[in-house]
């Protein structure tokens, strides 16, 4: 009687499908433990030099005596944010630097983008190239520097006159001490902010501009547009987006004078405190002559909360107004 063999079955293959999802999984770890590791420096450059001496935070809310130390010295509550609040010079110095900031960042980016606009309309590259050289470089001109040069526009070099006071007698008008006059030193300070960064940010506008198709111009041309007409109706809007980033951006630093301009500039000159004495002037003139380390913390933390609260509400009016430009 003849065995029955049995054909041996066809070893069946898994369906060909999505891969294993642990073998994703693995390869997601590696990936994010990568990207992790190239990250690494910059984490620990922040929590080196930007969290850990956030603990000398607690001095606002202490009587620091240096002899006992940070944590040794005595609590003494919110007197430290009451003394400033409830000096004569809180609000002129809030004020100010509210003032000065709005109009540096409003002044700054408007210059800016027409800057931008006008080197795009530049023809010759060459030109254009020089032009723009041009107009980054006092980016990087020291405020020293700035305030030798308003020096030699505004007092002159022996402390009278000045290129200034003999263009305005030239033209019959009387010469004006510029260094102790308070009411024009906000436009002066604007005007200082415009040249030292207009160039800067026509710079980012114009990398903007770059990213701008070429046929949303070509159909401007067609429709007989001419070069300031696509420049109003198609550059301008289209650098909107690119505007609200740095205007929230701006809005961060709102709080924040800008310490080196302002004393290189004004210094200790107190006939021009009425109009341009910033929180950063103020506490380091208050940390350099009365040394009062509690009261100095205690505004730095208030000038970091409202920024903060600021920059908060920025974005959540530029995501409420304009979605398609909100960073957040």
């Amino acid at each position: 009687m003849s065995t029955l063999q049995t054909r041996p079955e066809p070893q069946t293959r898994p369906p060909s499908g999505p891969p294993d999802r642990r073998r994703v999984r693995r390869r997601a770890v590696r990936t994010n433990w990568t990207i992790g590791l190239l990250a690494l420096p910059a984490v620990a450059f922040f929590l080196v030099f930007s969290y850990l001496p956030m603990s000398g935070l607690v001095v606002a809310f202490k009587e620091f005596d240096v002899s006992q130390g940070i944590f040794g010295s005595p609590w003494n509550g919110l007197e430290n944010f009451s003394y400033f609040l409830e000096s004569g010079d809180a609000a002129r110095i809030l004020f100010n630097t509210l003032f000065l900031n709005i109009l540096f960042l409003v002044a700054t980016l408007a210059a800016g983008m027409v800057l931008a606009i006008m080197l795009n309309e530049i023809r010759s590259t060459f030109f254009k190239r020089v032009s723009q050289s041009v107009v980054f470089f006092p980016y990087f001109v020291s405020p020293v520097v700035i305030s030798i040069i308003l020096q030699v526009l505004l007092a002159g070099a022996s402390g009278g006159g000045g290129a200034v006071n003999d263009a305005l007698g030239g033209l019959g008008f009387p010469s004006v001490d510029w260094y102790t006059e308070p009411g024009p030193w906000p436009w002066i300070l604007t005007v200082v902010k415009i040249w030292q960064l207009g160039g800067y940010l026509s710079v980012i506008f114009l990398a903007a501009i770059t990213g701008i198709p070429e046929e949303v111009y070509e159909a401007g041309m067609i429709d007989g547009a001419s070069r300031a007409q696509m420049a109003w109706r198609i550059t301008l809007p289209l650098l909107k987006p690119t505007a609200a980033v740095l205007l929230v951006l701006g809005v961060g630093r709102i709080f924040y004078g800008d310490f080196g301009t302002i004393y290189a500039i004004v210094g200790d000159n107190g006939t021009l405190f009425d109009s341009t004495d910033v929180i950063d002037t103020y506490v380091f003139r208050a940390l350099r002559q009365l040394g009062d380390f509690g009261t100095t913390a205690a505004i730095g933390l208030f000038q970091s909360v409202v920024g903060f609260v600021l920059v908060v509400i920025a974005v959540l009016i530029q995501r409420k107004y304009s979605k398609e430009t909100s960073i957040l």
